[in-house]
């Protein structure tokens, strides 16, 4: 995958992102290396990320296979990296699960662990890369939220829910953390042609439709989704925080 842009002042810096073995949290990964930043990344999918690894032979890389639904490993892997690599400069809270369910047919438990994946994992991460960031006086946290926060989407209120708070949050930690240099925005992908979207729900009808309604008539790709990370962690959005970014080719 060839970078369109060179943001020399990630080169070097330590980026640290969740979810990172596979579609966008994948795309990610090699965007970064591409910039000569450390990259460190966890995911639940162990066989995605060796081999994610493998394909990136030269690259400043750590890894380690970590469920976010349990917090204290989650902010343990953080503290980890750091020691590895230095403190985290740039802290992308990516990891997802956009299950579908009726809402008649959610159950408590189903609706805890929707939060404790697509909620929870932004806020407890983002405290450890905080007390990291303060102390250079300066760093980025980019919040994965959706355009579905503000569409709403049907059979996903658990989801739908998750990802309207991330925007709630990217407003709250952008005041708590502006005073220490920090800065913490949002982005709300449309509907991204990953590997995993194309081969479940995202089928050619569904294109249709989709695009039909997109102001640009082609889908959005993992790596255009990255390209915008890659700016939002850069020096080059320095005064940019507390926003909520729409990437989806013109949908809203």
């Amino acid at each position: 995958m060839n970078t369109l842009a060179q943001y020399h002042s990630l080169s070097g810096k330590v980026i640290f992102i969740t979810g990172g073995a596979s579609g966008i949290g994948k795309a990610m990964v090699k965007s970064f290396v591409n910039q000569n930043a450390k990259v460190a990344f966890i995911d639940i999918d162990d066989k995605a990320a060796q081999s994610l690894i493998r394909d990136l032979p030269n690259a400043k890389l750590w890894y380690r296979q970590v469920d976010v639904t349990d917090s204290h490993a989650l902010q343990q892997s953080l503290v980890d990296a750091c020691a590895a690599f230095g403190a985290i400069n740039v802290l992308v809270n990516n990891v997802a699960n956009d299950r579908r369910q009726a809402s008649e047919d959610v159950t408590v438990q189903d609706w805890d662990q929707c939060l404790q994946i697509n909620l929870n994992p932004a806020f407890f991460a983002s405290q450890v890369a905080m007390s990291f960031m303060k102390g250079d006086g300066a760093g980025s946290i980019i919040n994965f939220s959706s355009i579905n926060a503000i569409m709403g989407q049907p059979q996903m209120a658990g989801y739908v829910t998750a990802k309207a708070g991330l925007i709630g949050m990217t407003k709250a930690l952008a005041r708590d953390y502006g005073e220490f240099g920090i800065r913490v925005n949002a982005i709300l992908p449309g509907w991204v042609a990953t590997d995993r979207q194309l081969a479940s729900w995202f089928t050619e009808e569904e294109q249709v439709k989709w695009m039909e309604a997109m102001a640009l008539k082609k889908l959005v790709t993992p790596e255009d989704v990255a390209n915008l990370a890659l700016f939002l962690a850069a020096d080059e959005s320095s005064m940019i925080t507390g926003q909520s970014i729409k990437i989806d080719g013109g949908r809203l």
